[in-house]
């Protein structure tokens, strides 16, 4: 085969796993939505997924951590251990928290299109932390984002009522709880490595998470739950939050961090797709246009900004 032929190939794969991986992780949020008709709450439900996913993390981290081929990992000093604790508490502990939290009151396509808000968060946090301009086209972008948002929004109120305000604050926060994580990670990024700080960060917000409930509820109470929010968590665990991980990395691999992110734009779509077929949430016209607004805005931001090169796993 030749060169080419095996360049092309490989790119294909990276394609494909890009989009599966962007898939597995829209399907969280309607995981957790079905876990929700169960009469769990967001404290019991985030800690039996971060249960579950705990294990898979920590192996994640011993694995890209071990020596090979006689070549040590980069050792972690204190700074570097502050670095994973501060990030597994933005990127992954509150952010995943919040989100959770969020969900409770809005649809998952919503929640999906404010999340997708990301890159123009990292954005708007650059020029606060670290000076850095906005050009007049990244402006333009943002403004058709969050118009694409607020249409949604506005449209999700009328139909359900005002507890849609809170659940999308909550879910914005998140987002931007993320973003804090995206803009601190990249020093880190390049001492351990995307997957390393990922397995280690995840690991601590795991921790954290099961460390929330012990002291929020009763033991007995996670025993109590039905046994499709078990399952659901075992599936939310694995196929929606560690097999996408793996997939988004291996896609990077192939073709690098900044076509697997424009990959990533199949997400609302898909999240979309499945909240009508799942949870029976309403297609309208209101829902495209606004799913359209945010891609096309995130879209021209995404051209002219650098995202940090890191795997970005949803919360």
């Amino acid at each position: 085969m030749s060169a080419e032929k095996i360049a092309s190939k490989s790119v294909a794969t990276g394609l494909l796993l890009a989009v599966l991986g962007a898939i597995a992780f829209s399907g969280k949020a309607i995981i957790v939505k079905l876990a929700y008709r169960h009469g769990v709450d967001a404290v019991t439900l985030i800690m039996l997924r971060m249960l579950f996913a705990l294990p898979f993390f920590v192996c994640i981290a011993w694995w890209t951590g071990r020596s090979r081929g006689g070549v040590k990992p980069t050792p972690l000093t204190g700074k570097d251990w502050l670095g994973v604790v501060w990030l597994g508490v933005t990127g992954y502990y509150l952010a995943s928290y919040l989100d959770f939290a969020g969900l409770q009151y809005i649809s998952a396509s919503l929640e999906r299109l404010i999340l997708y808000l990301n890159p123009t968060l990292v954005l708007l946090l650059g020029l606060v932390l670290y000076g850095r301009g906005i050009s007049h086209r990244q402006l333009v972008g943002m403004a058709i984002s969050y118009s694409g948002v607020l249409l949604v929004f506005g449209h999700e109120v009328t139909l359900t009522g005002s507890d849609v305000a809170l659940g999308a604050l909550l879910v914005f926060l998140s987002a931007v709880s993320y973003a804090v994580y995206l803009s601190y990670s990249g020093e880190l990024v390049k001492r351990l490595g995307s997957l390393r700080l990922v397995g280690l960060a995840t690991s601590v917000a795991c921790v954290l998470c099961i460390g929330q409930f012990v002291v929020l509820r009763p033991l007995a109470s996670a025993w109590t739950v039905a046994p499709e929010v078990v399952w659901l968590s075992v599936l939310n665990a694995t196929a929606c939050t560690v097999v996408p991980v793996l997939l988004v990395m291996m896609a990077i691999e192939r073709i690098g961090s900044g076509l697997a992110a424009q990959v990533g734009m199949v997400g609302p779509m898909s999240t979309i797709t499945m909240g009508v077929l799942l949870l029976g949430e309403p297609f309208t016209g209101w829902v495209v246009a606004g799913t359209v607004l945010v891609v096309a805005g995130v879209f021209v931001v995404s051209r002219v900004t650098r995202m940090p090169d890191t795997v970005q796993m949803d919360k």
